[in-house]
């Protein structure tokens, strides 16, 4: 649980449970007004000497602080399981993927250059990209170091200071991780500002910020883009997603199951293209669904399945699962608050879906894998298609002319094909609709986080004297 202590106008203190145990984690203090005016002049101050920093040394910064993260894994995974109930096994996952995502980048960003044009034979046309400015990152707590480590590196190996606020739910790791990694930049370049959403409404009101890059809910990307709008701030976004699976007839309903099982429940479905909804094909859906119940079975026997991040957002979980079951849905496995301490909630199965519930039309950010039966692959695609938002979708289907079809008729970012976590390195799409906008990962984030001018330049006509 995150609780936040309110002095007068703005919150003062956060206090963190641990959500294993409810025990307390801590207790920090939230930035004030004058916390985020001083951030925000430090940052401008360190800004133009970090830009005419060589790239190559850039990127050897970044490599350092890799190489910081990774002595530092430990206690921060630690300090993830602690705040979030992200098991340490998947906290270290993150670490690793953020010092990878660090190098990627200290590589990268020495590349990041522009292009020459094809001009007059006498002249030299060619593009140059400069750093935004300050950039204030954003970023979430579902994987607070892996997510943050994308925004964060791309945004310093191109040049602009950052301003990092991570969430309200792991301040201890967020304050932690930016001491790490500040060690190894010069003075101003990385700072940290913790508090709730009273602290990100001090930042997008700054209109010395010229970035803002946010991975989190809809509802305050939506805040965010709209407050942008009167500073002129460039805006990057990855928000909600209400993730659909399609399970085609052909596919071995068991493979599909745990397909389906891995993406409802892994990390206790807290990821941002965890799948949310399920149609499946009615030739397979009875054996599916069998299978599907058995996993969920299993994960909730087992003693390795962790809490939601809090009593809150489990509160929101169950909220929708009670209301698709008085909707008509019927529970077969979970669906039920447990007794003892912290915020854990079973693997949810569901069936008997219909597309005017709240937990098939929402996010749920919850483990609970809602079941629709479908008589065609067709009628499956349209309603996968027929949703607001628009970050990303599985299909599992034995034909290339289906698979082919999603990837024509569903409106997301990234469609993925037989695996619901697949994709290569360096992968970076953009979210549609209520998901977001720009690119959140991958070489193009470099170029989110720049601007372009085009240069042109020939010989002057010489005065007679100097001829």
């Amino acid at each position: 649980m995150t609780a936040v202590q309110q002095t007068g106008a703005h919150p003062t203190e956060i206090t963190v449970l641990d959500p294993n145990t409810g025990q307390a984690v801590g207790t920090v203090r939230a930035a004030q007004a004058r916390d985020v005016t001083t951030a925000v002049s430090s940052a401008l101050a360190a800004q133009p000497e970090w830009a005419r920093t060589p790239a190559e040394e850039r990127g050897t910064r970044l490599h350092a602080m890799a190489d910081a993260l990774a002595g530092a894994a430990e206690e921060l995974a630690e300090l993830n399981h602690r705040e979030t109930g992200k098991t340490l096994e998947d906290s270290r996952g993150g670490i690793e993927a953020g010092i990878g995502t660090l190098r990627q980048y200290a590589e990268l960003g020495p590349l990041h250059r522009g292009h020459s044009l094809r001009g007059d034979a006498l002249a030299a046309d060619y593009t140059v990209t400069r750093p935004r400015g300050v950039v204030a990152a954003l970023t979430p707590w579902n994987d607070p170091v892996a997510v943050a480590m994308g925004l964060i590196g791309a945004a310093l190996v191109t040049g602009n200071a950052v301003i990092h606020k991570p969430s309200e739910r792991n301040p201890h790791l967020g304050i932690r991780l930016g001491e790490v990694l500040s060690a190894a930049l010069p003075d101003g370049v990385l700072q940290t500002l913790t508090g709730a959403g009273e602290t990100g409404r001090m930042l997008t009101a700054e209109p010395r910020i010229d970035v803002f890059a946010h991975v989190g809910s809809t509802a305050t990307g939506k805040d965010i883009a709209q407050a942008a709008a009167m500073t002129g701030a460039h805006v990057i976004r990855e928000n909600g997603g209400n993730d659909a699976l399609i399970v085609d007839e052909g596919v071995d309903p068991t493979w599909a199951a745990a397909q389906a099982a891995l993406g409802s429940f892994a990390n206790a479905g807290q990821i941002c293209t965890s799948v949310e909804r399920i149609y499946v094909h009615r030739a397979v859906a009875d054996d599916f669904v069998t299978a599907l119940k058995a996993e969920a079975e299993r994960l909730n026997a087992s003693e390795s399945s962790q809490p939601l991040v809090d009593h809150a957002h489990r509160d929101l979980v169950h909220q929708q699962v009670v209301g698709a079951v008085a909707a008509g849905a019927q529970s077969l496995v979970g669906g039920a608050v447990p007794d003892g301490p912290g915020a854990h909630y079973p693997a949810t199965v569901l069936v008997d879906c219909t597309g005017d519930m709240t937990i098939m039309s929402e996010e749920t950010f919850g483990p609970v894998a809602p079941v629709q039966v479908v008589g065609s692959f067709e009628e499956g695609l349209e309603h996968a298609a027929a949703d607001r938002y628009g970050l990303a979708a599985t299909v599992l289907t034995p034909r290339i002319d289906r698979a082919l079809s999603a990837v024509a008729e569903l409106g997301v970012g990234t469609v993925k094909v037989n695996n619901v976590f697949g994709g290569a390195p360096g992968g970076s799409a953009q979210p549609h609709k209520d998901s977001g906008q720009g690119f959140g990962y991958g070489p193009e984030l470099l170029d989110e986080m720049t601007t372009t001018s085009v240069v042109h330049l020939e010989f002057p006509q010489l005065s007679r004297e100097r001829a």
